[in-house]
């Protein structure tokens, strides 16, 4: 079913999933388009970004931002042109950013909306590597990761929207890097297409023995969005002062019990401790909102000249999204992945 002029389609939380979701945690219902009042806009999405955050976005438990309660619309950054406008500063036909959600079309009083101009070359790109993702990569490894010139920098999950960009940076910066990724293929494109010095499969049996074979000088940063047994083989070969920026832990979203085993949090901290280790987790737009605008004008050159590239995982229609992003925890994506929800004009 194609996006209407007339009916709005939106996902919302059936149920609350317990380990990974399921479609039929989600729901599509149909309403009527909705009216903008004085001092409002009426946003048609084009594109909507499926993202590992939003897991924990379907759980009630306590985390940083609100769940998304049962029967509500699916939380989600978007690309929306403004269909209808009762407000001074947008006008029909404005691109902006938003964060409308799973649904064709959504009504804003303005606060949050990031405008992008009338003429938007390239739409996606701003939930991808001008975007979210982008920023995340950006101020993670910038400011917290703090690279050096001749530095190993590992970074995981990397031929994803996140890690793919963190990679290209710290070879800008330069630096060695090596990626971790999932199979064969994203390793090849993280050699190939992002230009990583190696890329490793997380999957081989010998991974651990890989890594510290890859990294003969040990690591002096990790960038870290997966946790698991990724970490378990990063930790031993962290140098002295290494940084971990943390902006995930996709391998944990589904767990429902804690991890089996001994209790390895003593030898974590002593680590830590001994080797002067700085760990620091962040939420991008908490904790670096004003800086959005230094990140645009350092990575929109970057981008524009090819030295950061991109891989973009565009699935059509909003009623794919929940398979999408099923997919999405699965590991299933190349790239940043985004639905194409409506036409661009």
């Amino acid at each position: 079913m194609s996006q209407s002029r007339q009916t709005n389609r939106r996902i919302v939380l059936n149920s609350r999933p317990h380990g990974a979701p399921r479609p039929d945690n989600f729901r599509m219902e149909t309403s009527s388009l909705p009216v903008p009042a004085d001092g409002q806009v009426l946003l048609r999405t084009v594109y909507l970004s499926l993202d590992p955050y939003m897991r924990g976005r379907m759980s009630d438990a306590a985390s940083y931002a609100p769940p998304v309660e049962l029967g509500e619309v699916m939380v989600g950054g978007t690309v929306c042109i403004v269909e209808q406008s009762q407000h001074s500063d947008f006008a029909p036909g404005d691109w902006v950013l938003a964060n409308s959600g799973w649904q064709d079309y959504a009504v804003s009083g303005g606060q949050g909306l990031i405008t992008l101009g009338q003429n938007l070359e390239h739409p996606s790109r701003s939930l991808g590597v001008l975007g979210m993702p982008g920023f995340t990569a950006y101020m993670g490894l910038l400011d917290i990761g703090r690279p050096q010139s001749g530095e190993t920098v590992v970074v995981a999950a990397a031929t994803g929207a996140v890690g793919s960009v963190v990679g290209q940076i710290a070879k800008l910066k330069g630096c060695r890097v090596v990626g971790v990724a999932g199979g064969p293929k994203k390793c090849k494109v993280g050699v190939e297409d992002f230009g990583l010095d190696m890329c490793l499969d997380h999957h081989a049996e010998d991974f651990s023995q890989q890594l510290a074979d890859a990294c003969p000088l040990g690591i002096d940063v990790y960038f870290e969005s997966v946790g698991g047994k990724v970490f378990d083989a990063v930790l031993p070969l962290l140098n002295a002062k290494a940084r971990i920026p943390i902006c995930g832990l996709i391998a944990h979203y589904n767990d429902t019990e804690p991890p089996a085993g001994p209790d390895r949090l003593p030898m974590l901290m002593q680590t830590f401790l001994v080797r002067r280790i700085k760990a620091q987790g962040f939420i991008i737009f908490e904790d670096y909102g004003s800086r959005f605008g230094e990140f645009l004008e350092n990575m929109t050159p970057w981008v524009s000249e090819g030295k950061v590239k991109i891989l973009e995982d565009v699935v059509d229609g909003l009623e794919r999204a929940p398979d999408a992003f099923i997919g999405l925890l699965e590991g299933d994506n190349f790239g940043k992945l985004t639905v194409r929800v409506g036409d661009e004009h």
